[in-house]
């Protein structure tokens, strides 16, 4: 394995995917800094991740904290239709996590020393030896690598991939979370120990536990997780939703508490009419929904010399396969193994960036076709295994 001793990384973006490259950065030698824009500490708004092996191969393979400490679990795929009739059923062992719990441990293993919070990248130059990043706060680093893995919304896409935009899938997901401990028994008794499914025509909802906010394991103290997609058209429809209560709009996500009361009160009528009444109730159950619209961007280029995009900074797929997080790590991964096997930085990344494409690609195409099955088409079919969870599309 290459020793990359006496070199310096630099990644830009503290989440998921930003901290798995930075600890396996570290893990080669190099001595690595993180800077994420946020200014406080990321919580993930109390979003859920399904765990595949990818996501998981850290805490498999390099961590103290066993993957059981970060994650629980369900033994069932389930479809809800009319007064709660399970249209379809078949065990389909899944674990899954809080986007909160999970950042913790990652942060946990690599620490905050070099972990900086509040710094925004606003460009780079690069030439032979290094590349200079520069932030809107008036901060400069120089490194031998720089890694960018700051998201759907990375302003540095443009510098490697210019023609990659975002693009509206037609949708968005209302999001949301509510403790099991406060559903009523008949709902938890049929939710719990599965991930559950509610089909109705161009509209759907994905719903499984994860860990709480504070960290609760356990069935019955855990939280009761979801995504309900509902069309919206694009203009002025999506910009009166996407606009938050203080009158500010947003192009990806609006936080808990900052949907406008009308938007929410109208969300809450159609999980009644729409869902499944256990569905419906943890929709109506949810103190303060969150909202994201929906987007597919790809960018055709992730290195440039000594520079790399990772995870949805590179390529952002519609979430229907639940593998978003798992193609960051398995980008982080390939990066290892490239970096590792070769002694040149700028080699290495020529050699890891057609596969990192590729998989980008697979991706957001499948993706694409499960949404159209779902919000378009409705010719979504229960236990078709063109619909399975995971970045490969076989469940793994």
């Amino acid at each position: 394995m290459q020793d990359w001793s006496g070199y310096r990384a630099v990644v830009v973006g503290g989440s998921i995917g930003g901290l798995t490259t930075a600890l396996l950065l570290r893990r080669l030698g190099f001595d690595v800094e993180v800077f994420e824009r946020t200014p406080t500490d990321l919580d993930g708004r109390g979003g859920g991740i399904v765990l595949h092996p990818e996501t998981l191969r850290w805490f498999v393979e390099c961590s103290d904290q066993h993957p059981e400490t970060v994650s629980t679990s369900t033994r069932f795929m389930q479809y809800l239709g009319d007064g709660n009739t399970i249209l379809y059923r078949e065990p389909a062992p899944w674990r899954f996590t809080s986007w909160g719990t999970f950042h913790r441990a990652l942060l946990a293993d690599f620490g905050r020393d070099r972990y900086h919070l509040g710094e925004y990248a606003a460009g780079f130059d690069q030439d032979v030896d290094g590349v200079d990043v520069r932030f809107a706060s008036g901060r400069s680093e120089r490194a031998d690598l720089v890694v960018f893995a700051d998201g759907v919304g990375s302003a540095n896409r443009r510098h490697l991939s210019p023609e990659a935009r975002l693009e509206y899938a037609g949708y968005v997901g209302w999001r949301g979370l509510v403790p099991e401990s406060r559903l009523s028994a008949g709902t938890f008794e049929l939710l719990h120990d599965s991930v559950t499914y509610c089909v109705a025509p161009g509209t759907h909802v994905p719903m499984y536990p994860i860990p709480s906010p504070e960290g609760g394991l356990a069935v019955g103290e855990r939280s009761m997780n979801y995504v309900w997609y509902r069309n919206v058209a694009a203009g002025r429809e999506l910009g009166e939703l996407m606009t938050d209560k203080r009158g500010v709009p947003a192009e990806v996500s609006l936080h808990p508490g900052q949907v406008q009361d009308r938007f929410v009160e109208e969300m809450r009528s159609a999980a009644v009419e729409l869902l499944a009444p256990a569905v419906a109730e943890v929709v109506l159950r949810t103190e303060q929904p969150f909202l994201q619209a929906v987007y597919d961007v790809g960018a055709h280029r992730m290195a440039t010399g000594r520079v790399a995009l990772l995870g949805d900074a590179a390529s952002a797929a519609r979430p229907h396969p639940a593998a978003g997080t798992a193609k960051a790590a398995a980008n982080a991964w390939a990066l290892h193994d490239a970096l590792a096997e070769n002694a040149d930085i700028t080699e290495a990344l020529a050699a890891w960036e057609p596969g990192q494409l590729e998989l980008g690609q697979r991706l957001l195409q499948r993706a694409k076709a499960m949404g159209a099955r779902l919000q378009v088409d409705c010719t979504w079919v229960p236990g078709d295994p063109d619909n399975k969870l995971g970045l490969y599309g076989d469940g793994a």
